[in-house]
Order: structure tokens, then sequence, then C-alpha cells
């Protein structure tokens, strides 16, 4: 459709709000995605949990999913880079979907991705395809990696990869589409184009975001698809990007792209902002230039310098969506309009109505009995 969704890194109910505020302004879809790391934070720092990235990242989708009907624009919950020794974390959260989904008939979350990238591409798929196999029932969206995305992302170090596997052949990507089209075909693959995770001087990465026409050309090609772009792929590594890159590597059909490093800058820039204008305010509870006595708890109150800070990320994601053509996209549901987000139960029989049934079928087994005996 000519856009791509931006996919927010997440790592408390703040930013989530803050990304949720952006997309209602900006009239736009949006992802929000939690990282092991950022589930791991968002469980808490101050208690050790082997399952704590997953816990955390539950609980991130949960509160997303107790207050998004409110913003009234579509919102997928995705969790990001995945690595094989991160594996226990995905299935935590694909337990919980499971767990969900029987209750609900929907998963918690709707997209999940694996990032097997430093394995073998064997491997790499394999692995893919069995998750995959598990997902696809509940309609759950896999995105895959294949090539590597440089710099450094959540305990994954590629800083010092060769450079050539930052670059993706449309061969690698074929081979992806085919293992993992024999199941279904709700997935994504993240095509390597010279993607660096972090931010850089321009000049200092060199994207080549034309290269993913060529894996859609080599798709179509082996598939032979009437559509002129047959897959679906996603742009990892974009901060500091220019507007020219993301736009070639949308019309390319990018359809998702991350966005971590300018957001976590964002935020952190509107409480520095708000630190520098009130620093004489924020020196000791009593005492500011207005007169030594004066109070200050409505400039050190959490709720305030937090605010700012949110005010700062919401609108760099409003930037983002202007950029990845996704604003205007949506027109605002407001709360009568808007899906529920927590789920309806599913349907099940009252315990009295299974009693009955049972004794009516007890009933009728031992009079055929009788009958029978007869």
């Amino acid at each position: 459709n000519g856009y791509a969704i931006p996919a927010v890194n997440c790592t408390s109910s703040s930013t989530a709000n803050s990304v949720l505020e952006a997309a209602r302004k900006a009239k736009s879809p949006i992802i929000i995605q939690a990282s092991n790391g950022g589930g791991a934070f968002m469980f808490g720092k101050g208690v050790k949990h082997a399952d704590g990235a997953a816990i955390g990242s539950v609980a991130l989708a949960m509160h997303v999913r107790s207050v998004a009907k409110y913003y009234g624009i579509p919102v997928i919950l995705h969790s990001d880079h995945c690595a094989k020794k991160l594996l226990p974390w995905f299935d935590g959260m694909l337990k919980a979907d499971e767990e969900f989904y029987a209750k609900y008939g929907e998963p918690l979350f709707g997209s999940h991705m694996l990032d097997l990238s430093e394995e073998s591409d064997e491997e790499n798929i394999s692995i893919c395809v069995e998750y995959f196999k598990r997902m696809a029932p509940m309609k759950i969206w896999l995105e895959m990696e294949i090539g590597i995305t440089g710099g450094e992302e959540d305990g994954v170090d590629n800083e010092n990869v060769d450079p050539e596997k930052l670059y993706t052949s449309p061969e690698q990507v074929y081979s992806v589409y085919e293992a993992l089209s024999k199941i279904g075909d709700m997935f994504s693959v993240a095509a390597a184009f010279g993607n660096v995770h972090g931010v850089y001087k321009p000049g200092n990465v060199k994207l080549s975001p034309e290269r993913l026409g060529k894996h859609q050309e080599y798709t179509k090609k082996m598939i032979d698809s009437p559509l002129p772009k047959p897959l679906f792929l996603v742009m990892h590594g974009g901060s500091g990007s220019t507007d020219e890159e993301i736009a070639t590597a949308v019309d390319n059909g990018v359809i998702k792209m991350n966005i971590d490093t300018d957001t976590q800058w964002a935020y952190w820039d509107g409480l520095r902002a708000f630190e520098k204008e009130k620093r004489d305010y924020l020196q000791g509870q009593i005492g500011n230039p207005t007169g030594p006595d004066k109070p200050n708890k409505k400039f050190y109150d959490p709720r305030v310098w937090i605010r700012k800070a949110e005010e700062s990320m919401v609108a760099r994601v409003m930037v983002s969506c202007e950029k990845l053509s996704s604003k205007g996209q949506y027109d605002v549901k407001e709360e009568d309009d808007a899906a529920p987000q927590l789920g309806t139960p599913k349907v099940v029989a009252s315990p009295v109505v299974l009693v009955a049934a049972g004794a009516i079928v007890g009933s009728a087994a031992t009079m055929l009995m009788k009958v029978l005996i007869k």
C-alpha cells in the first residue's frame, strides 16, 4: 500500500503510552515491540528470575492490550530480535500466546521475530520452520532475519562482522520463502542491505536498499507470481538513515521498520531539556529562585519530568510515521467503535449444562442396557 509501519521498542508503560499517543496523533497503525533486554527491564531489575524477560514482555503486552482500545488506532504487539541463545525467552512468550489463545481464540502477541542470522542458513531456516508450524495455527506472524545487521543490539554484537555478510543475496531470501510458504503466508524477511544497529555519522554506514528490489524480482521469477512484490520485507538498523534510503526501502516492499536508538535519545532529550530549564527548581525539595521557602514538588514530581520525556518521544515517533508514509492511513476510532483488546472469552457450556447432559446420557445408557438384557 505504499507505506511501512513503524515498530518501536518499548521498555515501560511510559514508553508504550508515548508510542500509542504518537500513533493516535498521526492517525497511523503502529507496532509496539519488546526486546529481551526490554522485557527484563519491564520485569524489574531488582529481582532475578530465569523467565524474567518473558514475564516482563508479557506484562508489557498486557498493559498495551489494557489501554490500546482507547487510543483508537490499529496496534500490533511484537517481540524483537531473538538469537538462538535467547530461545527460552521466545518459548515463554509463545506459551503465553497459547494460553491466551485457549481462552480468547487469539494469541497475546500478533507477531514474533526469530533472529538466527548468526547460525548457518540451513539451521536458521529449519528452526524457523519448526516454530512457524507452532505459530501458524494461532495466526501469529513470523519475522525472521537472514544476513546480519551490524552493530550491537541487546547483547548480540556484530560490530566486527565481515562487511560482505551485511548484504543478503536474492537466493538466500528465496530459500526462506520456499521453506516458510509451505506452512503459511504470514511471515516477513529482514534481509540485510548494509544495516547497522545504533546511530552513526552520515556516510559511515553504506545502505543499499535498492538490493531489496532484486530480492523481489528473483522470488517473483522463481514462483511465477503475478505480484510485482511478492515478499514482505523488514528494515532494521534504520536509525540515522536518510529520507531517500527509507523511501527506497518502502518502494521495494519494506512493510515494517524498527525504531529504537532514535526514540531512546528523544525520550532522554525531553528530560534533559526540562532539567536544563528548571535546574534551579530541582536542587532540593524547598527553595528556588522565587523564594527560600518555596516548595519544588511540582517540578520533581515524576509525573512532570516523565511527561516531558514522553512528549519528546511522541514527537520523534510521529517523524517516523511521516517518513514511512503511515501518517494519515487510519481514522481514529472512538472508544465505542474500537475493538476490545483484552480478548473476549470463548463461549463454553455452563457447568450446570454439562452435568445435566451427563446425567441424561447416563440415564439413556442405563435404559439401553436394561433393554438389551431383557
